[in-house]
C-alpha cells in the first residue's frame, strides 16, 4: 500500500509540473528552461503500476521514488514530437517532447511546390493533418474532398507539392486522422483515434525544416530529418531530381551551422543513404536507413528473405539501421519477449540500432496491434510497454527508440540507461 501511496504522490506532481509547464507561452521556453526543467508527467508512472510484478517493475518503482531530477537523454527520440497528444511536427509538439527529455527530435522532410522544405510525414497528408480543406487552399488539392455516398468512403488528397512555402505557412497543423464516413469537411477533419486527444490541436504552428532546425537549436537538442519518399514522379517539374532533394535537406544544416554530430538523416530508401555516405561528408556517418522491407516479404526469423543481408549493408558504409520494433522481437516457448534473428544479426554486423515506434499502439490489452505483431502473445497490458522497451535496450542493445510520447522512453533511460545514454 505504502508503494502505490508513493507512486500516486510521485505522479500527481509530476501532474501539476507539467500543467503548468504547459500554461507557458512556448516562445518564453528557454533552451535554459527545458534542459533544467524535465517533467515527465503522470504516464511513466502509470505505466509501471501496470506491470507485472518482477525484478523490472521493482527496479523502476524504485527510480519513480527517487528524488533525482530527470535528464535530456538520446536514446529518447520524438516521433513527430509528441503526437499522442499534439499534432504532429508543429511547434508546439516539439516542445513539449523536448520538455519530456527527448535528446533528438524527428522532422520528416517533405518538398513544397516551389522546391521549399517543410515538416511532414507525407508529402501527401495535409488532407489529415492540416485544415488546408476549410480553407480556400482547398481548390488547389491534388483530390478535392469527396463525401461519403453510402458506398464509397469520404476522401480527399492534399500535397505540400501542390502549394508553396508561403500557403503552407498559412496552415494549422491538427491531429492526424480523417473521418471515412463524412458526408462534410467538418466531419471529415474530426477523426482523431479515441485514445489520442484534441485538447491541443487548435492551433498547431507549422514549419518549415529550416523553423525547425532553428528551434532544434534552442532547445538544444539532436536532430534526425527524414526523407520522405516523394509521391509525386521525380525529377518534380522537370528538374529537381532525388539527390537535389536529398543534398538539399542536408545543405539546410550546414547552412545552419549544425555540426554533423548532431544530425541523424533517415530514409526508407537505399539511394538516399548511399547518397548520403558517398557524397555528404561527415553528415553520412550518421545516416539511418529505415528498414521496410517487411512490406516486400522480409521475414525477421528468415535471413534468406533480407537482401540485402546486414554484411552486405554494413560493407555500404550503413552504421544504424531502423526497423519497427516487431521485427526486433519474437517470443519463447514460455511467451517471454527475445530478440528475433533479425535483431541478433544486425548486432553480429557491427549495425548500431534504432526502433520505432512506441506509444502508437494505444491501450494493449487486446495484444498491441501492428507495433507489437510478432510478441502478441506476451502482450496483455499497458505495462508490458516497459517490458518490450527493457529488452530492446538491454537484450539488444538498441541506441535510441522513436516513442509518440518520449516520456516513456526518458523516464525508462534515466532510471536503467542513465550511465551510456542520457545526455550530462
Amino acid at each position: 500500500m505504502k508503494r502505490i501511496w508513493a507512486l500516486r504522490s510521485f505522479a500527481a506532481a509530476a501532474t501539476l509540473a507539467m500543467v503548468t509547464a504547459a500554461c507557458a507561452s512556448p516562445s518564453t521556453h528557454s533552451n535554459a528552461a527545458v534542459t533544467a526543467s524535465i517533467e515527465l508527467g503522470p504516464r511513466p508512472y502509470y505505466l509501471v503500476a501496470d506491470m507485472d510484478d518482477g525484478p523490472l517493475k521493482r527496479a523502476l518503482e524504485e527510480c519513480a521514488r527517487s528524488p533525482r531530477p530527470m535528464k535530456v537523454s538520446d536514446f529518447s527520440i520524438a516521433h513527430r514530437g509528441a503526437p499522442l497528444q499534439f499534432p504532429e511536427h508543429t511547434e508546439e509538439s516539439y516542445r513539449a517532447a523536448a520538455r519530456m527529455g527527448a535528446g533528438i527530435l524527428e522532422c520528416d522532410v517533405a518538398f513544397t511546390k516551389d522546391q521549399e522544405l517543410v515538416c511532414r510525414h507525407s508529402q501527401c497528408d495535409l488532407h489529415a493533418t492540416t485544415n488546408i480543406l476549410e480553407t480556400g487552399l482547398a481548390s488547389q488539392c491534388s483530390t478535392p474532398f469527396s463525401p461519403f455516398d453510402g458506398t464509397n468512403t469520404a476522401s480527399a488528397r492534399c500535397c505540400t507539392s501542390d502549394i508553396t512555402l508561403a500557403q503552407f505557412k498559412t496552415l494549422k497543423g491538427k491531429m492526424d486522422g480523417t473521418n471515412p464516413r463524412a458526408t462534410t469537411v467538418q466531419e471529415y477533419l474530426r477523426g482523431t483515434a479515441a485514445f489520442r486527444t484534441d485538447l491541443y490541436s487548435n492551433n498547431g504552428t507549422l514549419l518549415s525544416h529550416k523553423e525547425s532546425i532553428a528551434l532544434f537549436q534552442e532547445l538544444g537538442v539532436k536532430m534526425t530529418p527524414e526523407l520522405k519518399t516523394p509521391s509525386v514522379a521525380m525529377p518534380w517539374q522537370g528538374n529537381y531530381t532525388q539527390q537535389d532533394y536529398a543534398h538539399q535537406m542536408i545543405e539546410e544544416y550546414r547552412e545552419a551551422g549544425v555540426t554533423p554530430d548532431r544530425v541523424f538523416p533517415q530514409s526508407f530508401l537505399l539511394d538516399d543513404v548511399h547518397y548520403w555516405i558517398n557524397h555528404e561528408g561527415a553528415y553520412g556517418k550518421q545516416a539511418v536507413f529505415l528498414d521496410g522491407r517487411d512490406s516486400q516479404g522480409l521475414d525477421p526469423e528468415n535471413p534468406g528473405t533480407w537482401q540485402p543481408d546486414m554484411d552486405t549493408l554494413r560493407g555500404y558504409g550503413v552504421n544504424i539501421i531502423a526497423p519497427p520494433l516487431w521485427m526486433l522481437v519474437t517470443t519463447d516457448s514460455d511467451n517471454r519477449i527475445v530478440p528475433s534473428a533479425y535483431a541478433k544479426a544486425a548486432s553480429a554486423a557491427g549495425l548500431d540500432i534504432i526502433a520505432w515506434s512506441l506509444e502508437r499502439s494505444g491501450p494493449l490489452a487486446d495484444g498491441g496491434g501492428w507495433y507489437f505483431q510478432s510478441v502478441t502473445p506476451a502482450i496483455n497490458n499497458d505495462g508490458d510497454t516497459y517490458t518490450l522497451l527493457d529488452v530492446l535496450a538491454r537484450q539488444i542493445g538498441v541506441i535510441g527508440v522513436f516513442s509518440d510520447w518520449p516520456a516513456t522512453t526518458s523516464f525508462y533511460a534515466n532510471c536503467l540507461q542513465q550511465d551510456n545514454h542520457a545526455s550530462k
